[in-house]
């Protein structure tokens, strides 16, 4: 299980972990397992652990007053799950993350986190790669849903990140992209022909 983890820092850096900055990394990461619609994080708890993901599925998701969820996250294997400002900030979350489908994972607090970054300096580099792209990612998504056409956005998902589009069913991924489950099937039936 550890050993996905290594192998992905190891390719978010220059230089491969030593075999002793391994065993911290396995001590801080630790186990766990949640089951298909189980909670990881609910709205109102403080989010005390980042999740990379081993095997499984999650969303990330808030829920409006009429009861309408509104997913703001996916994440499949090699991704990180959690809440960063509930994290960061000690306040109450206002998203829900749940397991789509039984998920394997290894969690670690942020002091964890950050003991292990002041010991480990490829730990920073691959943070530092993980915040770029996530600003680039963030910064994209925004302007396809401002600027995009549905069609585009899901074109654009589709091309991106097939594997969200196998895993996860349509009225999910819709909520991702900000769009009817009746528009997003439209725009299926369009795409076939």
């Amino acid at each position: 299980m550890h050993q996905q983890l290594i192998s992905y820092i190891n390719s978010h850096n220059t230089l491969p972990l030593t075999s002793e900055e391994e065993e911290l990394v396995k001590t801080a990461f630790q186990p766990k397992k949640i089951r298909r619609k189980q909670y990881f994080l609910q709205e109102g708890d403080v989010c005390k652990y980042s999740a990379f993901i081993v095997k499984g599925a999650m969303r990330q998701y808030s829920v409006d007053e009429k009861g309408v969820e509104h997913v703001v996250h996916i994440f499949v294997e090699n991704y990180w799950a959690s809440d960063r400002e509930s994290m960061i900030m000690l306040t109450p979350s206002v998203f829900n993350i749940d397991a789509w489908e039984d998920t394997e994972m290894l969690i670690i607090t942020r002091a964890e986190m950050l003991s292990l970054m002041s010991k480990i300096p490829a730990l920073v580099e691959m943070i530092r790669l993980m915040d770029e792209r996530n600003a680039i990612a963030n910064q994209r998504r925004l302007n396809s849903t401002i600027s995009s056409t549905a069609e585009r956005r899901y074109e654009e998902f589709a091309s991106n990140h097939p594997q969200f589009i196998q895993r996860f069913p349509q009225h999910l991924i819709a909520s991702f992209l900000g769009i009817t489950k009746e528009t997003l099937s439209r725009i299926r039936k369009q795409s076939v022909k």
